[in-house]
Formats: structure tokens, sequence, C-alpha cells
């Protein structure tokens, strides 16, 4: 039996920082359409959707042609919007589910496969992540730069808008890894994630992996070569259009 693989693409319109981002103009569309469109181009997804609470998102993706689920607006993250969302789907529980943001329009395709290559090879792990290795310094130090620290197995010790790890003795280096928004989970875990309560960590750094961690389940981690932006301004934007253009 052919494995069931999905992609949910969670979106809102309220954004503290960017009202309406998923509908910003990106070189003639709306950035969700750039989001939808390169999971589309990965050959391991045979089905793509965005979940939104949002009448406007989700016409904006009909529009285009692609697949939109309408979901509560009370949720505390884009797992539990996620959640709702495959509930209409019918998979199976071992089916896996690829969360990619729909701030992300410039994610390489490839990633999904190695987002879900842990999930396919190892039964025992219930969700994946991807992490980049810092290049630029700039990030180093950025809340917006979520950075991890992991362990000699690639799983997740921690993800902290923090720069971590801190380095006491200044003669020594640290290589520092930023989180990607790309996850993957066993459809089963989907339920199981969102069922624990609000985590003390996951609230003060706003970062819903760590309530997987605090609950006492485990997040492999893999480093992946492709960089991505994550756009939470006007400025990235501007910067991801400067980069679509280029490649143009």
């Amino acid at each position: 039996m052919k494995r069931e693989i999905v992609c949910i693409i969670p979106a809102r319109y309220e954004s503290s920082r960017f009202p309406g981002k998923p509908l910003a103009d990106l070189c003639g569309k709306p950035m969700i359409q750039h989001v939808y469109e390169r999971a589309s181009r990965a050959k391991a997804l045979p089905y793509v959707a965005v979940a939104t609470d949002d009448e406007r998102i989700f016409k904006a993706v009909k529009s285009f042609g692609g697949n939109a689920i309408m979901t509560s607006a009370t949720h505390r993250s884009g797992t539990d919007r996620i959640a709702e969302a495959v509930k209409s789907l019918n998979l199976s529980a071992d089916a896996i589910v690829v969360n990619i943001q729909g701030d992300q329009p410039v994610f390489e395709p490839a990633q999904v496969d190695e987002v879900i290559a842990p999930l396919i090879t190892e039964p025992a792990i219930v969700m994946s992540t991807l992490i980049y290795k810092i290049v630029l310094e700039e990030e180093i130090n950025h809340p917006h730069a979520v950075k991890v620290a992991f362990d000699k197995d690639y799983f997740a010790l921690y993800f902290s808008r923090a720069t971590i790890p801190y380095v006491r003795d200044k003669k020594l280096k640290a290589d520092y890894y930023k989180h990607h928004g790309i996850y993957a989970y066993r459809r089963d875990f989907i339920d199981t994630f969102t069922g624990l309560p609000e985590g003390k960590l996951e609230k003060l750094e706003s970062l819903e992996q760590l309530r997987a961690l605090e609950h006492g389940y485990k997040i492999k981690v893999v480093i992946t070569a492709h960089d991505s932006i994550e756009v939470d301004t006007e400025l990235e934007l501007e910067k991801v259009r400067r980069i679509l253009a280029a490649k143009k």
C-alpha cells in the first residue's frame, strides 16, 4: 500500500507584525500562492491544501485553483489548525502530514523529501523538522531566527529566540543552527500534540514546537542545505521580491 503523505499550509490573516501577509502581493501573486505552488512541485505530495480561518484567504486560494479548508479562528498554533483540517481527509493513523508555513514563499520543494525522510525510515519517530546552519552573522542574535540545540542523534534539545548555545569561553567558537518552519508528523501524533496543554516555555518563547519537548516527545531535526526566508515584515517581503526577480 502506498504511504499517504499530504501537505497542509496553515494561514491566518491576523498578524501583529504584518496583517494580511498571506495575501500580500509578491510579483503579481499573493504570497500564499507562491507557497502553495512550491509545495505542489514536491513529488512526494499528491495533495496540498491551505487551512485558514479567513474567508479572504479561502477565496484567494480557490481563485488560483488550490485546495482550501476553513477552520476555526480560535487555534493556538499552526499545528492546531492543521489538526482540524486533516479530520476531513480520513487519513490513516500512520499517514504523514507535512506542515509548511504560509510565510515561506521561497522554500525549496526538495525540502519536503528531507523532512519526511526520518518518518519513512524510522517508525518510532513521530515528528521531524528542518534546521539550517546559520551563515549570516545578523541572524545569530536576531529573535526572528529561531535557534536550535540538538543532541548527537539529531534530536532537538531546545528551540529559542535567544542565541544558543551561549559560548562562555571566548576562545571557543560555536556553530549556530536556525529552525525552518517546515514540519512532518504522523497523523495520530497530531491528535496527541494538540491534546497537550500549552507549555510554559511555549508561551514564553511563542514557539509551538516547545510544547512537544516540554511533554517529553522527541523531535528529529534534519540539516538542510537550503535556506528559506520567513516573511514577518514588509522589509522581508521586499527582500523576497528581489530574490524572485533575480531568478527570473
